[in-house]
């Protein structure tokens, strides 16, 4: 084929010869990923490039999930709400004994025993045996959240059990309260508090760290916020509570309380969804975004509601309740957001080709 033929059409438009390419205009170049340098009929913005490349469709083989979800059940969210309410409670107790508000320290005492025995019975319930429990003090790892929890645990409830009885001692009549050891146990009641108090602040946050702890991706994709919007959640819990069940002259610290934990919450949890990226999707779908949305609006009422509570014992009831249901939903909603991001390859394939592109190549030496 000659190049006249070429010029005169008895050839196609674009021929190769053994002088190289012939009929190619110059200085095109093909394009990866686009329709190959070429033009499609109807205007084209310039310098725009149609990716011939489809969406990626994030798949596993035979459909599995990449991150094997947990095995966990509806006792381990229950477990972290409680868990945090009884650390709440603990905290306000120690206060309300160091300033005379007798009501609300036998609130909080009473609570924070009766939230962590719920709390470890959900605990022991999901273990599926008390055995378990006790075979993680064989040993202390502190690179192990869930060993570390369980020292915390082990150390923080005899004190707020001792606490609890105290106040059971103070609630019988005169002539009882002598009785054998019972005036012991009323006057460990204070340092028992105290000490309970001091363990109150890791046993509302350590529960989130295990959870960031693991590989499911949402989770762990919150490490650095998660503490604190359980710490806020477990604040808020637990001054609503107080301000149910004490009355509105002894609520003044609590209401404080509850108002500077749902901000810290709904604050942390709004910076949480910000750093997550691709990873805080499921907290805005399905069965997750129900929860999450409803924790933040009845977090936000609740709040307010702490501004007018000081004047009505229903307000303060409500405002309280409000504060309570939110907590619990903002931990069944991290738990289901976590158990969702595990079943979809994509939450677990995305941050890690996002690492990469951050970090650049591995290069190994030898």
């Amino acid at each position: 084929m000659s190049q006249e033929q070429t010029r005169t059409g008895d050839a196609p438009e674009y021929a190769v010869t053994r002088d190289g390419m012939v009929g190619v205009a110059a200085e095109t170049d093909a394009v990866v990923g686009s329709a190959g340098g070429r033009r499609k009929k109807g205007r084209r913005r310039k310098g725009a490039e149609q990716s011939m490349v489809p969406e990626a469709d994030f798949t596993s083989y035979y459909g599995r999930p990449i991150v094997k979800p947990s095995p966990w059940e509806a006792d381990i969210p229950a477990y972290l709400f409680t868990g945090g309410l009884a650390a709440g409670s603990s905290l306000i107790a120690a206060g309300a004994d160091l300033t005379g508000r007798p009501a609300l320290r036998r609130t909080g005492r009473l609570a924070a025993v009766g939230a962590l025995g719920f709390s470890m019975a959900a605990l022991v319930h999901d273990l599926g045996t008390p055995s378990r429990f006790a075979n993680m003090l064989r040993t202390a790892k502190l690179t192990s959240p869930m060993s570390v929890g369980t020292w915390i645990l082990s150390m923080y409830g005899p004190f707020a059990g001792a606490a609890a009885a105290a106040e059971v001692v103070s609630l019988l009549p005169g002539r009882y309260r002598s009785a054998g050891p019972l005036p012991l146990a009323s006057a460990l009641g204070r340092p028992a508090g105290l000490m309970a108090a001091l363990f109150a602040p890791p046993v509302a946050a350590y529960t989130a760290v295990l959870l960031s702890d693991t590989a499911t991706p949402s989770w762990h994709g919150a490490y650095k916020e998660l503490p604190f919007v359980f710490v806020g959640s477990a604040s808020a819990a637990a001054a609503g509570l107080g301000m149910i069940a004490a009355p509105t002259h002894e609520t003044g610290p609590v209401r404080r309380m509850a108002a500077a934990g749902a901000l810290l919450e709904l604050g942390m949890e709004q910076r949480m969804e910000k750093s997550m990226g691709v990873t805080a999707e499921p907290l805005h779908h399905g069965k997750a975004g129900r929860l999450m949305r409803m924790a933040k609006a009845l977090t936000a009422v609740g709040a307010a509601g702490t501004l007018l509570a000081g004047r009505s014992r229903a307000v303060a009831a409500a405002s309280g309740a409000a504060l309570m249901l939110g907590s619990a939903c903002t931990r069944f909603g991290v738990f289901e957001a976590g158990q969702q991001s595990a079943r979809d390859p994509k939450y677990t394939v995305v941050p890690q080709r996002e690492r990469l592109e951050r970090q650049g190549p591995v290069r190994y030496h030898q």
